[in-house]
């Protein structure tokens, strides 16, 4: 049991070594020496069984005080499937939340009127089958988009933050830092000098990341005129 939610961990300890693409999203790795948290498809080395522990998501990985592996890139894994298994009023908050309900200025409390609930109750059902708070998870949701937008366009990072649903450059800066132990600039300019090596294959581009990208270019080009 971690984070208030069941995981055999025997079963996922033989799936991250062995790689095995059918728990991709199920769960994630976290390693004690690296402080990095993967998906069980990781091309990365395993670390040792005694050395690892797992998580139900990637926002209770990062409550644990995890970071996101930047080979593995966890942003990327499939839908969590104890997300899509939680109770039904938490499974409708994480739609909500995918939706980008509490971005921009929305709280917790906005989302719990919604679901008819207090703010609390909400909470402790998200620690229950999430393994992290209704914010965490929204965080999470926005840096994870935040991080496919860095890779995948030429975006100025302002853009970038707002598309990804945050309020301000600032609370962007301090949430992709406080993930990627980076800035979003300086993980941009990594992946630019891989590529530029050779050393990371192209990636298909996310529909919203494209439909973001678009939407960019389209007001770069009416400032233009």
């Amino acid at each position: 049991m971690r984070n208030g939610a069941p995981l055999d961990s025997k079963t996922c300890d033989r799936a991250r070594i062995a790689r095995d693409p059918r728990f991709d999203g199920a769960f994630y790795t976290g390693v004690l020496t690296t402080r990095i948290y993967c998906r069980p498809t990781c091309p990365v080395k395993p670390a040792k069984s005694t050395n690892v522990v797992f998580f139900p998501t990637a926002a209770a990985a990062e409550r644990a005080g995890f970071r996101p592996c930047l080979r593995c890139r966890p942003e990327a894994a499939p839908g969590t499937p104890a997300w899509r298994g939680a109770a039904a009023t938490v499974s409708r908050a994480l739609r909500l939340i995918e939706r980008g309900f509490l971005d921009g200025e929305a709280r917790v409390g906005d989302l719990a009127d919604a679901l008819g609930m207090t703010a609390r109750h909400l909470r402790r059902l998200f620690l229950r089958h999430a393994g992290a708070s209704p914010t965490a998870v929204a965080t999470t949701r926005r840096v994870q988009r935040a991080k496919a937008l860095v890779d995948a366009t030429a975006m100025p990072m302002s853009a970038v933050a707002f598309a990804a649903g945050f309020a301000s450059i600032r609370r962007f800066n301090a949430a992709f830092r406080s993930v990627y132990r980076r800035s979003p600039t300086a993980v941009r300019h990594a992946r630019l000098r891989r590529v530029g090596r050779r050393t990371e294959p192209a990636r298909p581009v996310a529909p919203a990341v494209a439909e973001a990208r678009a939407s960019w270019q389209s007001s770069a080009g009416r400032s233009r005129l």
